[in-house]
């Protein structure tokens, strides 16, 4: 009885934190406290086994390594949002091999993943504790799955933390689950897990027995140095490792702060010694110091008195070296400047129209009233920042008082008139380019970490300003995918091989044909662009496309169609074709949700490689750093048991700013991917030019 009433009065808790969440005011401060947030053992913010309701600092990164005899952790921990958390994790389970097979197991132990996600739904105030809600193994296997709500409360240098959960945390079963009283279904947890891992088991979220779990931590006086100790849920009989002895539901252990890193050691169950160590960084504050001079400045400097004594030479020389800024066309008259050209060194776009503006407002005579700086890709007109001249000068001077350079221009689409005006100095020519690529795979049997890295070359020529033809070549410089021995399984299936053959194509040798096409693109009227492309699309795809883009100017919104037809190319030769056909292509929705500060969606709706038709969903989050970290799935007609282990298509990347690593100003960036499994299905082509990128300076969300 006593069970049944404390159920009632939880699930009023429950009830009531939901709609905490709703009315919770995001300007209250939380209360500062002693204890830093430290990542518990799977990762994720928390003591050793359970979770807190604490979250790391936005753009917080964390990447953890810990040990604990059956078990070896290797995770990676994200503060997406002041309020939310995501964590992905492989655990190495010392006591099973890779599979059933011995054979195709060799001696590789079992490799699981897992991810996991927090969401705060009260933040701390002076009486009111953090009051969380996660999700840990949901996307995963499984076998960890549990779900749980708890809170934490500072109190000097302590931080104490109490929670129910239920799963992998509630199998203890402490107390009556508090749903049962809405649903029956409740009260029993479904056994194992749907589909072939990686599917989300909704049916099971909040379902089965619940178990207390809490435990406090202790900022010592010595700096760096905390205790944790635990009371955890869990009972170890229902373990990935199979059945372990837990001799105390008390876990306690110490963290020691040094820098940017994170040392642990622990004691649990009352018989096993476990050791971690965590690295930490944030992605919003992440910067590299750089050697640059300072914005021009026009305090007493004397512009040229009329445009005959413009000093145009050395005009280009500083657009160009002091402001990033490559001219390749330019109108002056009496009362107008118009520029065009391309920004190459700066990505902050204040800070590179300053620059521009300051060279401008010192050498242009003042009769001048607007500066246009008329930004092109590939010679199409795309941006024209216009700034008004004198009010930039008063501002640039500090003649005004709170001076804000920023209301001084305005970004709109260039004009029919001055796309018809622009004749570049050159509209044909070669180029070369070089990029640096990683290539990784996580949890295989032939090896925990596959990887292969090196430079894709890129050879160009333009014939005009609309029509080029480029070819790339990839150089491996250092890789182990001739470990890789996967290249189909033995299952059936009704997808034709669209992806799972990858191992022929990547392990051809040093020097590998990646893609050969040509591309027209071009202007259909303002906001409106197109392009055809043909050749060797992409490493295993050949064909031709084209596609249309709907993109305004700094818009939230952009929309863009794309239809290809393409052919398989064959793994032994760079340029013969197998016999393999298909018609893919979508309706690509881009968003950027005011609710989600820096955030970009994307739905992609349409038929993929292996012909199953769906949506592919992308969620890109920016950091001030300028670092993006994103996030895809597929959800397509096949169904999981077709699609094959995994469920369906997903992956995770993280995109990151050259200059981040360099002492000059730079623009461009790299992208790291991570595809826990790749099969067939849901499967897009990897087209090699897209109107996404083309016209990423109307709005940019990338630089």
């Amino acid at each position: 009885m006593a069970a049944s009433r404390f159920s009632l009065s939880l699930t009023s808790l429950l009830l009531a934190s939901s709609g905490i969440a709703v009315q919770a005011n995001e300007s209250d401060e939380p209360n500062t406290y002693a204890v830093t947030p430290s990542q518990m053992v799977q990762g994720g913010v928390g003591i050793w086994q359970t979770p807190t309701a604490r979250m790391m600092p936005e753009g917080s990164l964390s990447l953890n390594y810990t040990d604990n005899e059956e078990y070896r952790f290797w995770s990676v921990s994200l503060q997406l949002f002041p309020w939310m958390e995501a964590t992905a994790r492989y655990t190495d389970v010392r006591t099973r091999l890779y599979s059933n097979i011995d054979s195709f197991s060799g001696d590789q132990t079992l490799k699981d993943k897992g991810l996991d996600v927090k969401f705060r739904l009260w933040q701390e105030s002076y009486y009111l504790p953090d009051i969380s809600l996660g999700f840990r193994d949901f996307g995963g296997t499984g076998f960890f799955e549990s779900e749980f709500i708890n809170a934490s409360k500072s109190i000097g240098p302590f931080d104490i933390h109490a929670g129910l959960g239920w799963g992998y945390l509630g199998h203890h079963n402490d107390l009556t689950n508090p749903f049962c009283e809405l649903r029956e279904s409740y009260c029993t947890r479904p056994d194992g897990y749907s589909g072939r891992g990686g599917k989300v088991d909704y049916q099971n979220f909040f379902k089965g027995p619940v178990a207390l779990f809490g435990g406090v931590e202790y900022q010592t006086p010595m700096p760096g140095l905390s205790i944790k100790a635990e009371y955890e849920g869990n009972n170890y009989q229902f373990d990935r490792a199979g059945q372990l002895a837990q001799d105390s539901r008390w876990n306690i252990g110490a963290v020691y702060r040094w820098n940017d890193l994170d040392f642990s050691v622990n004691y649990q169950r009352g018989n096993t010694f476990g050791f971690g160590v965590s690295y930490r960084m944030n992605m919003h504050t992440m910067s590299q110091p750089k050697i640059d001079r300072e914005p021009r400045n026009i305090v007493g400097v004397k512009p040229a008195e009329n445009l005959t004594t413009i000093n145009r030479q050395r005009l280009y020389n500083d657009m160009i070296y002091q402001g990033g800024y490559v001219i390749n066309d330019m109108q002056i008259t009496e009362d107008k400047a118009t520029f065009y050209g391309l920004q190459t060194s700066y990505r902050d776009q204040d800070e590179a129209v300053e620059r521009v503006g300051r060279i401008l407002a010192s050498e242009l005579p003042l009769s001048i009233k607007e500066y246009h700086l008329v930004e092109h890709t590939n010679n199409i007109p795309m941006l024209d920042t216009v700034i008004d001249a004198e009010k930039f000068r008063a501002h640039a001077s500090y003649s005004v008082p709170e001076s804000d350079l920023t209301t001084t221009y305005r970004r709109t689409s260039p004009t029919d008139q001055q796309v018809e005006d622009y004749h570049p100095n050159a509209t044909s020519g070669g180029s070369i380019s070089t990029k640096f690529f990683w290539t990784q795979t996580f949890g295989n049997p032939e090896d925990f970490y596959l990887y292969q890295t090196g430079l894709i070359t890129t050879l160009g020529y333009k014939f005009n300003p609309q029509f080029g033809v480029y070819s790339s070549i990839r150089t491996t410089l250092l890789d182990n995918f001739d470990k890789f021995n996967y290249k189909v399984d033995n299952e059936e299936t009704v997808l034709p091989r669209v992806r799972t053959q990858i191992r022929e194509y990547v392990t051809q040798g040093v020097f590998t044909l990646d893609t050969a096409f040509a591309v027209w693109t071009d202007r259909i009227s303002d906001n409106w662009y197109y392009q055809t492309y043909g050749g060797l699309l992409e490493t295993m795809y050949g064909g031709i496309g084209g596609e249309v883009m709907y993109r305004p100017i700094d818009s939230s919104f952009a929309f863009g169609v794309d239809v290809n037809y393409v052919k398989q190319r064959d793994f032994d030769s760079p340029t013969g074709f197998l016999d393999y056909t298909a018609v893919t292509g979508y309706a690509s929705f881009y968003y950027e949700p005011d609710f989600l500060p820096d955030t970009r969606l994307r739905a992609s709706v349409g038929q993929f490689l292996a012909e199953d038709r769906g949506v592919n969903l992308e969620f890109a989050k920016r950091f001030d750093s300028g670092v993006v970290v994103g996030a895809f799935a597929s959800f397509t007609n096949v169904s999981a048991e077709e699609y094959g282990e995994g469920s369906f298509t997903k992956g995770f990347y993280i995109s990151i700013p050259i200059d981040l690593f360099l002492l000059k100003p730079a623009k461009g960036r790299g992208q790291f991917p991570w595809i826990p499994i790749a099969r067939d299905g849901g499967q897009m082509l990897n087209r090699p030019s897209q109107l996404i990128g083309t016209t990423e300076i109307r709005s940019p969300f990338l630089d």
